[in-house]
């Protein structure tokens, strides 16, 4: 976190409304740490997102525990867009399956 100032909930609520496209995820976008996260970006390449932040939960476990806290949803990762909670990696699979999260994303970008 940028700021010993800055509460968790501060941080996170500031990194998904200031950013149109944002994935809480185990390790980055290049080195994905897990499986889901991986499979969250490759989805969201696979979309055409282009300016995609991510935030490594590995870093910062106040940050992990509180992205949980925030969202009320158990596991990362967790994609936000347009300040808004879309889901997790199987949330993520399936509005690509349908088509959903292209749309949502091409309003957004």
């Amino acid at each position: 976190m940028s700021s010993e100032t800055q509460t968790v909930h501060e941080f996170i609520d500031a990194t998904v409304h200031q950013n149109p496209v944002v994935l809480f995820m185990k390790g980055t976008a290049q080195f994905p740490q897990c499986g889901f996260s991986g499979r969250a970006i490759q989805l969201l390449k696979a979309n055409g997102v282009g300016s995609l932040v991510t935030v490594n939960v590995l870093e910062d476990d106040e940050v992990r525990q509180g992205i949980k806290a925030y969202s009320n949803w158990p596991t990362v990762p967790q994609l936000y867009i347009k300040g808004e909670f879309v889901g997790g990696s199987d949330i993520i699979g399936e509005m690509h399956d349908s088509g959903e999260l292209k749309k949502m994303l091409e309003t957004d970008a």
